[in-house]
């Protein structure tokens, strides 16, 4: 029996940074669990983490992993495998050919918040140190640069000054911008516990939506999008009518206050409140908790993530809370300050290493030509670039240009991910070369690459990351890389000494720039690079993260540990020790609603779901809680557009289109809607009727970002919806084995821009006792499509006439029907697999049998019939709530029917039956709402 090991390594997932024993049997990895000893999580995992090891080895045995380079040799051609002899010095030509032809910054490195901090590092030292050239930016810029550039704006350094720790000592909490509940579930609970323990802890909720998040809140406030300023304005002048600033702190560690409060003199909560459609009264309250007015001495804590760092003005609104802290003295104490959120797992540790156009190494600023100067003698250099580098949307848009002539672009997909996917396209088009570095074959980006360049995923890579708290975790591997997959900064290594060979000019008699021999001797510069620096970690080494653990920084030489919270003694990393506020005026959103696009949509995650789901997607399970792209709006908006719940609308903006289901919302306000940011072509599509393809939901959001953090507006963009007149639709569902279910999704996926509306999915739930995994195809379009099409979709679903499918066919009305029954003659015959054409009316009831695996032999011809109903009624499972123990709202309400005692007595009861919420908890909110909406059962004496 081969022995099962266990190895210690971080989750890839968000910002929280959790520890994950990883279990293997030595060449695949086969559990996971929370590391118990890790200070982010203590043992617990989100539904993300606890199925990552499903994530880590279905991938390769579907075949959605990136195995070997590959080289198209023109645009529009298969890409051929080749060796990576071939690809290095493929990858090394094309770059020197345009840097001699066009200079340096004709050059774009577009990298990711999910590589490591060892392989940022060698990146920015390739294109600043070797190259020449500032263009080396990252998807964190579309995550937390607003942040960032928050922070440094008023504290002067890019470092969250709290800790998870601050949870259990704040007595006030203040959530902005943040459905907390779905993109930090484990953050969450460490909140929920701190409330348990702290009876009269108070949690206020801003947020443009009602998500889960604002349901637990003893104050909610729905602003409208964009006013979150004026909001903070607003409580700032009640804090300063009633007297609630403190300004012993601001006399002692401040400057700007005066014109700050110029500034929100005008800002009366009553005007305030009008900006935001939120009630007065409801303002003031919040002014008073946040300042503790009942509770001199209290603690508020700030919680904020995209909400604000989304927008084009998302400078302005991180900075105008921070002035909220510093006006009452709510930093650099337990259970007090400004906290961001991290979005993406090493958007920290990027930043940190100057992976962004606008940084370098050890948060150092390139305009500051001191901190070039410190930065080339660290690298043996003259110096380093001056010239501005490209932020994201400024490079893809200098590629559309023709400026940009070649991109390299490694673990990130902005064919997905950036705003405005039409430009995003133009740019791929244009460039001259593109090289796409991935572990996952499946991406969009990747029908875009030039050259494909294998890389290490989780599980496989070797380095350390950042968490939003300034832990340093370590990432280890726990299994040998697949097929030909290296490492990231191995890559990048490699091809930056060819390019040393090519140009040697550029090592200024140096022997190389790149002398490592590991990933370990890579963090050891990035080390020494922040001696004397906010976020000096010259007193840590792996040795010591091996023997003690992840540790926060600053850690500098000779001390023992890391700091837990930063600004304790009221002095700030700015030129004259003190904290500047920031005195913001109000913008509205950049787009805002208009007579022909009178609806904002507003962007939003899924709780199951990570980014592009490249990873995530993989799992049919993970798609149970939310199982298709809806866009949500207000009930009574669908009313007045003559619309019903699962009609399908056209949602259209000034730069795309998409179909999708509508479906009502309590949580969204009138004339917004909502459409998560996580659907992209990968899943859904089709072909507009002017012949422009639709790009997902990033085909809608528009470029425009804030003029200090160059962070595009993505939360936010003006549409109209209106009836999609697409009265033909087809539905397929088909139970698939494993090892085919991807390569038959991917072929499904290439039909879709042939319909006006069209998605593929999994279903399921992983691992299936037969192997077998689920997929879902809809479609639809304004007349019958040829019937060679349906051929087509029927067969990769498995539904040929010689798999035993039965069909009805009336071509002349586009009248199409297969199911595939199995199980011998006899037994109870489970239906795996159908096709509804033409008339889908029957979906309601079939889709049950076939996802729930029923025995469907004794509904006969009926599968067959046009818009036939089952002889009995046949039950939807219902909504999906818990995902670990695929638990739906029907299995609970009937279950709490039978719970008797309080709220947290029948909850108890409830996960004693069903087990649902005792595994990761991310569904613990539902379920207390829930328990709290159901009547309790009161037990009969004697």
């Amino acid at each position: 029996m081969t022995q099962t090991q266990q190895t210690r390594s971080t989750c890839p997932y968000c910002g929280v940074g959790c520890g994950v024993i990883i279990e293997s049997d030595g060449t695949q990895i086969t559990g996971v669990r929370g590391d118990p000893e890790h200070p982010a999580n203590f043992g617990r995992l989100c539904t993300k983490g606890s199925t990552l090891h499903l994530t880590a080895a279905e991938p390769v045995t579907r075949g959605s992993r990136l195995l070997q380079p590959m080289l198209r040799l023109q645009r529009g051609a298969t890409p051929q495998p080749i060796d990576w002899t071939r690809a290095l010095d493929t990858a090394a030509g094309r770059i020197a050919d345009v840097v001699e032809r066009h200079g340096p910054d004709a050059v774009g490195f577009y990298l990711s918040g999910q590589l490591l901090t060892e392989d940022y590092y060698v990146f920015n030292k390739l294109a600043k140190g070797l190259l020449g050239t500032n263009n080396v930016d990252t998807n964190s810029r579309l995550c937390m640069s607003s942040a960032v550039a928050g922070y440094k704006k008023t504290l002067g350094a890019d470092a969250p000054p709290c800790s998870y720790e601050d949870f259990a000592h704040a007595d006030t909490v203040f959530i902005s911008g943040s459905n907390t509940a779905w993109a930090h579930p484990i953050l969450f609970r460490r909140l929920e516990d701190a409330r348990a323990a702290r009876p009269g802890q108070r949690w206020i909720v801003v947020d443009v939506r009602r998500t889960e998040t604002a349901e637990t809140a003893d104050l909610f406030l729905q602003i409208h999008p964009g006013t979150d300023v004026a909001l903070y304005h607003g409580m700032l002048h009640v804090m300063l009518a009633e007297g609630l600033t403190d300004a012993r702190y601001i006399g002692a560690h401040t400057t700007g206050f005066e014109a700050l409060r110029e500034t929100v003199s005008g800002w009366t909560p009553a005007r305030a409140a009008e900006v935001c459609g939120i009630a007065e009264a409801d303002l003031i309250q919040a002014a008073r908790w946040f300042a503790q007015a009942d509770r001199p001495g209290g603690a508020t804590l700030s919680l904020y993530c995209q909400g604000l760092n989304q927008s084009a003005a998302g400078t302005d609104k991180n900075a105008a809370l921070i002035n909220l802290h510093l006006a009452t003295g709510q930093i650099g104490r337990e259970g007090a300050g400004p906290f961001s959120l991290t979005g993406q797992p090493n958007a920290m540790g990027g930043r940190e290493v100057g992976g962004l156009s606008n940084l370098l190494s050890a948060h150092r600023d390139l305009a500051d030509p001191a901190h070039r100067a410190e930065v080339a003698a660290l690298w043996g250099l003259p110096d380093v670039p001056a010239t501005p580098g490209r932020s994201a949307v400024e490079m893809f848009e200098a590629a559309a240009d023709g400026e940009i002539r070649l991109l390299w672009i490694a673990c990130t997909n902005p064919a997905q991910s950036m705003p405005d996917q039409a430009m995003v396209r133009r740019a791929l088009e244009r460039a001259e070369f593109v090289i796409v570095q991935e572990a996952f074959a499946t991406t969009a980006t990747v029908a875009h690459a030039d050259l494909l360049l294998p890389a290490t995923t989780w599980g496989e890579k070797i380095g350390s990351v950042t968490n939003s708290e300034r832990r340093i975790s370590r990432v280890r591997p726990a299994v040998a890389a697949p097929g030909q997959a290296r490492h990231d900064w191995q890559i990048a290594i490699d091809v930056a000494r060819r390019l040393e060979d090519r140009l040697p000019e550029r090592l200024h008699g140096q022997a190389t720039l790149f002398p490592y021999a590991d990933a370990e001797s890579i963090w050891n510069e990035h080390r020494e690079s922040t001696r004397g620096r906010d976020l000096d970690i010259t007193g840590l080494s792996w040795t010591h993260l091996e023997q003690h653990g992840p540790q926060q920084w600053p850690m500098p030489e000779g001390a023992l540990a890391g700091r837990t919270r930063l600004y304790e003694d009221g002095v700030f990393p700015t030129a004259d020790g003190r904290a500047r506020f920031a005195a913001a005026a109000f913008r509205p959103v950049a787009e805002p609603v208009d007579a022909p696009y009178p609806f904002g949509l507003v962007s939003g995650r899924l709780r199951d779901q990570w980014h592009g789901m490249s990873r995530t997607g993989t799992l049919g399970r993970l798609f149970g809680h939310v199982p298709e792209p809806v866009v949500e709006m207000n009930a009574a908006d669908l009313g007045a557009l003559g619309l019903a719940d699962g009609d399908l609308v056209e949602v259209r903006s000034r730069r795309g289109s998409l179909v999708l289901a509508a479906q009502a919302s309590e949580g969204i306000a009138p004339r917004q809607a909502s459409i998560p940011m996580h659907w992209g072509e990968e899943v859904l599509g089709g072909t507009a009727a002017d012949g422009t393809p639709r790009l997902g939901v990033n085909g809608l959001t528009l470029p425009t970002f804030c003029p200090g953090s160059k962070q595009p507006e993505l939360k936010h963009c003006a549409v109209s919806i209106a009836k999609a007149d697409l009265p033909w639709r087809m539905v397929g569902l088909a139970w698939l084995a494993q090892d085919e279910a991807l390569q038959v999704r991917e072929r499904l996926r290439a039909l879709m821009p042939r319909f006006a509306h069209a998605m593929v999915l999994p279903f399921g739930r992983e691992p299936h006792a037969r192997g077998l995994s689920g997929l879902i195809w809809r479609a639809s379009a304004s007349a019958p499509v040829e019937a060679a099409l349906i051929d087509e979709i029927a067969a990769l679903l498995g539904l040929e006439g010689d798999r035993g499918a039965m069909h009805y066919e009336d071509r002349a009305r586009g009248q199409f029907r297969r199911v595939r029954l199995d199980g011998a003659e006899g037994t109870e015959r489970v239906l795996r697999g159908v096709l509804l054409a033409g008339d889908t009316r029957a979906e309601s009831w079939i889709r049950t049998l076939v996802q729930d695996e029923r025995p469907a032999q004794a509904f006969g011809r009926l599968l067959l019939a046009p818009g036939a109903t089952p002889p009995v009624a046949i039950a939807d499972r219902g909504r999906q709530v818990c995902t670990c123990f695929d638990v739906t709202e029907p299995q609970i309400v009937d279950q709490l029917g039978r719970c008797h005692g309080s709220d947290d007595e029948r909850l108890a009861q409830l996960q004693g039956a069903l087990k649902c919420g005792t595994n990761c908890g991310s569904c613990l909110p539902v379920l207390r709402g829930l328990v709290k909406a159901s009547i309790p059962l009161v037990p009969v004496a004697g």
